[in-house]
């Protein structure tokens, strides 16, 4: 396998069933996510990677590197991102073919950098994805491929939500989100809660409830 994983299997076990990919932020590892994965809905496979590079010091891993310069401004590194956003669609695809995975029912959900790429995965291979579900992240068009068919992409939900007081990601930049993709006419949810750069309990109850109606 391309990508070191956790899954919890469904509780009730069909021919196929859907899955939930977790993809969890920078300096972060596998099992971060994966501490909710009994919470989440009981039909899904729940399959929890860890992102590719490994952080200096032993702090976790990251989906793409981040750079500051000498004002301490930050930047990403968008060529890692793309690659990584390309590793995720092939580690898809490996274990689509291990597990008896419904593959007209996956959803991502990433927090942070993985929310930054779910956004990017959505784009790039939208023919494997069905929902996204976007924590504390934002949508990087330079992660976009050079040309997309936004038709390709009509049966995509996605659900954003952001922390008001979020110190990491600012605000203002998840707020971009819906408008980008209702312009494209992709139904989106947007939901704030008074919180930093985490998942608040209620956030937590709000996508959760969004999965399981939508």
């Amino acid at each position: 396998m391309s990508l070191h994983y956790l899954v919890r299997e469904p509780k009730v076990k069909l021919e196929q069933n859907p899955a939930l990919f977790l993809l969890h932020g920078y300096g972060s590892n596998e099992e971060d996510l994966f501490s909710f994965a009994n919470e989440l809905p009981e039909d899904h496979y729940v399959i929890s990677v860890q992102a590719p590079y490994a952080l200096q010091g032993g702090f976790g891993y990251a989906w793409y590197a981040i750079y500051f310069d000498a004002d301490e401004n930050k930047f990403s590194d968008d060529q890692q991102a793309k690659e990584s956003i390309h590793l995720i669609a092939q580690f898809i695809d490996e274990i689509s073919s291990k597990l008896p995975i419904d593959k007209q029912k996956i959803s991502l959900i990433g927090f942070s950098q993985g929310a930054i790429l779910s956004y990017g995965v959505a784009f790039a291979y939208p023919e494997k994805i069905s929902k996204i579900v976007a924590l504390s992240g934002y949508f990087n068009e330079k992660l976009l491929p050079e040309s997309f068919d936004v038709n390709k992409m009509q049966h995509i939900n996605f659900f954003a939500s952001h922390g008001s007081v979020d110190q990491v990601i600012p605000v203002e930049w998840a707020r971009k989100t819906q408008p980008y993709l209702e312009k494209l006419g992709l139904p989106i949810t947007y939901k704030e809660y008074p919180v930093g750069h985490g998942v608040a309990p209620q956030n937590f109850w709000d996508f959760k409830n969004w999965l399981e109606q939508n």
